[in-house]
């Protein structure tokens, strides 16, 4: 799979290049449009509890849709739903990465989705949360609200960031996830008053703009989901 972008960096787009017969794995809802042929397959990804966590925890659909192309080959458009640019990580087999709820849109079949996965366990409470890990080879595709920054960290460098402006980060990277007023409690699974302590060496991907923002602004303003 071959991926170009287009209407970065306000509006990204990404076009997938694929083979003939080569399928790639997309978020649900996500396709923006297909060259003629393309068929898709919605499914539980990794089995129905598998797909639970991945809904419940990571922020994602309960299914991946599974885009194939035909035997002359094809392409698959994809765009997210909020405004902002998209990156391309090119997984090589060694070093995964982990991205934050609502942040993965598009990964080549030889790459794995986890949220279940053993990295985890030094978070906050032992849990992953809002994340999910990408694994594998070839190349992925994640977004972000606004626009997006590469933070490189050095052996030993620290920083810390809201959890709503962390995209990704390498899995060289060390992380602590903790809530910034300890006085206060907070949810794990939104996010909400957690930072992240980064060491490392390795790169952290941010995003300019907080979507929990933009729902705060919203419910101030009336503007929020009505029962």
């Amino acid at each position: 799979m071959q991926v170009r972008t287009r209407h970065t960096p306000s509006f990204g787009v990404a076009r997938l290049l694929l083979a003939p017969g080569e399928p790639v794995q997309v978020e649900s809802g996500a396709m923006l449009a297909t060259s003629y042929g393309v068929t898709v397959e919605a499914r539980a990804q990794g089995g129905f509890l598998k797909s639970l966590a991945r809904a419940a925890l990571g922020g994602e659909s309960f299914f991946v849709s599974t885009y194939t192309a035909p035997q002359q080959g094809g392409w698959v458009d994809v765009a997210p739903n909020l405004p902002g640019d998209l990156n391309v990580l090119e997984l090589d087999g060694r070093v995964g990465w982990c991205v934050t709820k609502g942040c993965w849109l598009a990964s080549a079949s030889t790459a794995q989705v986890e949220t279940q996965w053993g990295g985890f366990q030094n978070l906050f409470g032992g849990e992953g949360g809002f994340m999910t890990h990408v694994g594998g080879q070839g190349p992925v595709v994640v977004t972000c609200y606004g626009a997006l920054d590469v933070v490189t960290l050095q052996p030993g460098e620290y920083v810390t960031i809201d959890t709503g402006h962390v995209v990704a980060y390498a899995d060289t990277v060390q992380s602590r996830l903790r809530q910034m007023n300890q006085g206060i409690t907070q949810s794990l699974k939104s996010g909400e008053g957690l930072v992240f302590d980064f060491a490392g060496p390795g790169q952290v991907l941010t995003q300019t703009r907080n979507p929990r923002g933009l729902v705060s602004w919203l419910q101030a303003n009336g503007l929020g989901a009505r029962s």
